[in-house]
């Protein structure tokens, strides 16, 4: 029985999508960027884990909004000192549009970067190049 609970266990970390694995990689930069900022070598190894694991648990939009997010006119970008991360808030007095398409989300420019956001919590859910 547990050589099953094992083998289902891997399938299902295999079974995870392109997306998922994208956000993960992003904030296991994102979080060794700022580790290391904070901590030098060793912050950045607990920052590239922490990181991983908050952007794992962050399920990316649809793609209609990140396809309308893409599409809109690039607005004037807002500089924050602060990284952002897939996972972590960005500062609330940061002005978002919404995605007229899906309420859940809203997006802005921050540091010349288009961020798409959970609007209720401020928590990036994807940064577009």
């Amino acid at each position: 029985m547990k050589k099953m609970l094992i083998v289902t266990a891997a399938l299902a970390a295999f079974a995870t999508t392109a997306a998922a694995q994208e956000a993960t990689v992003t904030g296991m930069v994102g979080g060794a960027a700022t580790g290391a900022i904070v901590g030098g070598p060793v912050g950045a190894g607990v920052g590239a884990v922490v990181g991983a694991v908050a952007a794992g648990t962050i399920d990316p939009p649809p793609a209609k909004v990140v396809t309308y997010v893409q599409q809109q006119p690039v607005q004037q970008s807002v500089v924050v000192q602060q990284p952002v991360v897939i996972g972590k808030p960005i500062p609330r007095d940061v002005v978002l549009v919404p995605v007229q398409e899906d309420p859940r989300y809203a997006y802005t420019v921050v540091n010349n970067q288009r961020v798409i956001v959970d609007p209720n919590t401020y928590t990036v859910v994807q940064v577009l190049n």
